[in-house]
């Protein structure tokens, strides 16, 4: 042991700069209503090495929280018969934003902290997703569709290299966060979440398929780049088996 000189009080490291502390926990907003539902499509198994990681992840402290695990469904069918399911609970009905995580998607421990607080922050956003990228070699950034042409398209986007937010006109659903009232409105089309394959509709998945709908009704979205997802090709169907892209 060092010798050290002991002293007979230590207020602490978050009371030694009581405006910076008290800035930070304004921007977290965990002294808010930040109930929250959590959605996983699980298909049955979810990877050992994605599960130690959501292990990691933590919610706002004393914060409603509540997890859905859907085993068995296809991933736009899983989603939405969680939210239908989740609109007809007296009390999860009340909850204020819905978590969706996909049973590849390895997250940093704050993703949900993040994430939260970007949405409550930015009134104006619907939903905020992770930044995550399509599995494999080349693989593009989640950050669906340039918004800066007013014409709708799903191009994928540069992610910012600072980590700030970029909007766009869709994003995927495997680390991101939702406004529940936006599956109360009554305008937009049901099931939700519907991944198309037919001659009448196209081609689409169903992340995409609900951002064609939504914005018609002025919903908009944004990817935070400061929260880096992992995603994770247990079976190595896109190069190497067990690889995080």
């Amino acid at each position: 042991m060092q010798p050290t000189i002991i002293s007979s009080y230590d207020g602490g490291e978050h009371n030694a700069d009581l405006v910076k502390t008290a800035a930070r926990l304004k921007k977290e907003a965990g002294y808010k209503d930040l109930s929250c539902v959590q959605i996983v499509p699980a298909f049955g198994t979810i990877p050992t090495k994605v599960v130690a990681n959501w292990l990691n992840i933590f919610t706002p402290p004393n914060g409603k929280f509540h997890r859905y695990f859907a085993l068995g469904m296809e991933v736009g069918g899983a989603f939405s018969s969680c939210i239908a399911d989740i609109l007809l609970h007296p009390e999860l009905s009340k909850f204020k934003y819905i978590f969706t995580l996909e049973h590849d998607n390895i997250c940093p421990p704050d993703v949900v902290v993040k994430l939260l607080s970007q949405l409550d922050a930015h009134p104006e956003l619907a939903c905020v997703s992770g930044l995550y990228y399509t599995k494999g070699y080349g693989g593009c950034a989640q950050i669906w569709g340039d918004i800066k042409d007013p014409i709708i398209n799903y191009r994928p986007q540069l992610p910012d290299v600072n980590g700030g937010l970029v909007e766009c006109y869709g994003t995927g659903m495997g680390a991101a966060v939702w406004r529940m009232d936006m599956f109360k409105d009554e305008r937009i089309q049901r099931p939700w979440f519907r991944t198309k394959a037919s001659k009448e509709e196209g081609v689409g998945t169903q992340d995409l398929a609900f951002w064609s709908e939504a914005r018609k009704y002025g919903y908009r979205c944004a990817v935070d780049c400061s929260v880096k997802v992992g995603h994770y090709d247990h079976e190595g169907k896109f190069g190497p088996p067990e690889f995080t892209w």
